[in-house]
């Protein structure tokens, strides 16, 4: 009997026949207690319990218990349909105990829990919809995101001799993809690349964008000559574009070592940045319409050569970048600024340039808003980043027979910067 009474007495043999019968029931119950917690808003609860102890310390009766659909309300901005209706039951535990205590007469105490329930019930649709509503919506921006990564194909940080950084801000960032474009591709003829804005917003400037970097992407490989290149955008533009759609825009080329053929389409001029700092901005010797406008006009594109020396950077940007303004309607210095950020990283500079140019908004731009660096690296770097690399354009690119134009004397940037024009001046083939 005294082992009996031991083995009776011995917690390690009590507690295994325990944990069995209660082991299964109790992990269940804590389970779903644990999934109806995690489900359940934290401010709402707060609320209810905070009209809970106002009726109790006031004791009014039904004067605060109608204040309890409060919490249901607010669960649906927050929560899913599970924590409104958590919210709800407790909200209705609550104040059915409430009104027992206080001795609400049993028909007033049945129309606020009736209403209860059917704010719960209306809330707890409300945060399904939101719900399914948010799902589409992030469905649309992963859409939106994999078309702009094939429409505007992300930039290496070295093409050919050079180093790129790209930086590009949507008006519409639930959609992260607008009107503005950029390309930079190596060719057989040089890297070429192109920056532009189209006229207008939304999906047909979106559309437009397509065409114009699929016509430049296969002209730059065919054709030798630069101004072919503009031509062919041309002729398709104006094959698929209305009477009043439009793209201003900046083609360039580096046929070889130290020669920079631009055209210049209606749009702002590049900001050229000698390797001793200074800022220049390349007006067009040439000015020429938008690209999809040159029917109405007698006016077509010409062909500036500039030298681009080891060590000279090029800002190729859109207007929405020198038309944006802070809260004073005070245009953004982007010279200045570029002056103030420039370094020998192109990604570094335009990450600072950035972020200046977002607090001078106050956070948001209301254009679209792009930008590209491209800086020439002394031969010694570049040859260390990158092995076997050579600082001919066209022999690093593949190999072509010498260009047919003769350059001549290169000419220098007409116009030196002067900061207090960019704010005054209006682009008259603005897209926005």
């Amino acid at each position: 009997m005294s082992q009996v009474r031991n083995h009776d007495g011995d917690p390690w043999l009590i507690r295994p026949f325990r944990n069995r019968a209660a082991g299964p029931g109790s992990a269940a119950r804590k389970r779903v207690v644990a999934q109806l917690a995690a489900g359940t808003p934290a401010l709402p609860v707060l609320i209810v319990s905070l009209i809970v102890l106002v009726a109790v310390m006031c004791g009014a009766g039904t004067i605060w218990l109608p204040l309890l659909a409060a919490g249901p309300a607010l669960a649906a901005t927050t929560g899913g349909p599970r924590g409104v209706l958590c919210v709800g039951i407790l909200a209705a535990v609550l104040g059915a105990t409430l009104g027992t205590r206080d001795g609400v007469p049993g028909y007033e105490l049945t129309a606020v829990l009736s209403a209860l329930a059917a704010v719960t019930l209306a809330s707890g649709l409300a945060s399904a919809l939101r719900g399914r509503r948010e799902r589409v919506l992030a469905a649309v921006r992963s859409v939106a995101e994999a078309a702009q990564h094939a429409l505007l194909k992300p930039v290496p940080a070295t093409v050919g001799p050079f180093q790129v950084a790209v930086r590009y801000s949507a008006a519409a960032a639930e959609a992260r993809i607008g009107g503005d474009l950029y390309a930079l591709v190596p060719t057989p003829y040089g890297v070429r690349l192109i920056v532009g804005d189209v006229r207008g917003k939304g999906l047909p400037a979106v559309g437009t964008a397509a065409l114009v970097l699929g016509v430049f992407r296969e002209a730059a490989y065919d054709e030798p000559d630069l101004l072919a290149v503009v031509d062919r955008i041309e002729r398709s533009l104006a094959r698929n574009l209305g009477v009043d759609d439009f793209v201003t825009a900046v083609v360039a080329g580096y046929p070889q070592a130290g020669h920079l053929e631009m055209v210049n389409c209606g749009h702002a001029p590049p900001l050229l940045v000698r390797e001793s700092g200074t800022v220049v901005a390349v007006e067009p010797s040439h000015p020429a319409p938008p690209l999809g406008l040159r029917a109405l006009t007698d006016e077509t594109p010409g062909l500036q050569v500039l030298a681009f020396a080891e060590g000279d950077q090029l800002l190729l940007y859109t207007d929405g970048v020198t038309e944006a303004r802070n809260h004073g309607r005070e245009f953004y210095p982007l010279a200045e600024g570029l002056a103030r950020h420039l370094s020998d990283e192109p990604a570094g500079t335009l990450t600072a340039l950035h972020d200046e140019l977002l607090a001078h908004v106050g956070g948001r731009l209301h254009d679209d808003a792009a930008l590209l660096l491209l800086r020439k690296p002394p031969a010694s770097a570049s040859e260390a980043a990158v092995p076997g690399a050579v600082s001919d354009a066209g022999r690093c690119s593949g190999s072509r027979a010498p260009s047919p134009r003769d350059p001549g004397p290169l000419p220098r940037a007409r116009s030196t910067w002067r900061p207090e024009r960019l704010p005054e001046e209006v682009n008259p083939w603005s897209t926005a």
